[in-house]
C-alpha cells in the first residue's frame, strides 16, 4: 500500500522534480516552466461546490492515450478516470491499491513524460536507448551507412 508520503519522497528523488507550495503536486521545470508529472485528485463531491483533495488518489501523466487505455483496461482496481480528464493523458491512481515499487515505476514514467531530455539522460532509470526513442547509436549508425555509400560512388 503507498501513500502520499511514498508519492513525495519518490517524486523528489527524481532530478529536478520540485514540490507546489499550495498543493501537493509534482513538477519539472522546462524552460523555467513547471510541467506537472503527479498531483492529487481533487473529486468533485457536490456539483455546486469546489472539489475536494483525496489523499488516497493520485493523478499520474501518461504518455499518450494509448497507454491510458491500456492502463485503463488492465486493473481498473488500481487505475480509473473521470470526464474531467477525458482527452488528456493522465490516469487516477487508488494508492492503497499500488505497491511501492509499482509507484516508483508509475512516478518515473510520468517524471519522463515532461522531463527535458538533460535531465532524462542524468537519471539512474533506464538508459536512453532502451527507453522506446531512437537511440543515437541507431542514427549514426545509419548516418554511417549513408556516409560510406556516398563514398563508393565517388
Amino acid at each position: 500500500m503507498a501513500t502520499q508520503g511514498d508519492v513525495r519522497r519518490i517524486a523528489l528523488a527524481l532530478p529536478g522534480a520540485i514540490e507546489a507550495t499550495d498543493r501537493f503536486a509534482f513538477s519539472v521545470l522546462v524552460k523555467g516552466k513547471p510541467k506537472g508529472f503527479a498531483w492529487a485528485w481533487n473529486q468533485r463531491v457536490d456539483p455546486k461546490k469546489p472539489r475536494v483533495p483525496r489523499a488516497d488518489v493520485l493523478a499520474v501523466r501518461v504518455r499518450d492515450q494509448a497507454e491510458k487505455a491500456l492502463l485503463l483496461s488492465g486493473d481498473p482496481d488500481r487505475f480509473f478516470t473521470e470526464p474531467h480528464y477525458d482527452g488528456f493523458p493522465a490516469v487516477l491512481v487508488r494508492l492503497p491499491r499500488v505497491t511501492v515499487p509499482q509507484l516508483r515505476k508509475l512516478l518515473f514514467e510520468a517524471w519522463r513524460c515532461q522531463a527535458p531530455r538533460e535531465l532524462q539522460d542524468r537519471s539512474t532509470g533506464t538508459p536512453r536507448a532502451a527507453r522506446g526513442k531512437a537511440s543515437g547509436a541507431r542514427t549514426r549508425s545509419r548516418n554511417r551507412r549513408t556516409d560510406s555509400s556516398r563514398r563508393k560512388t565517388k
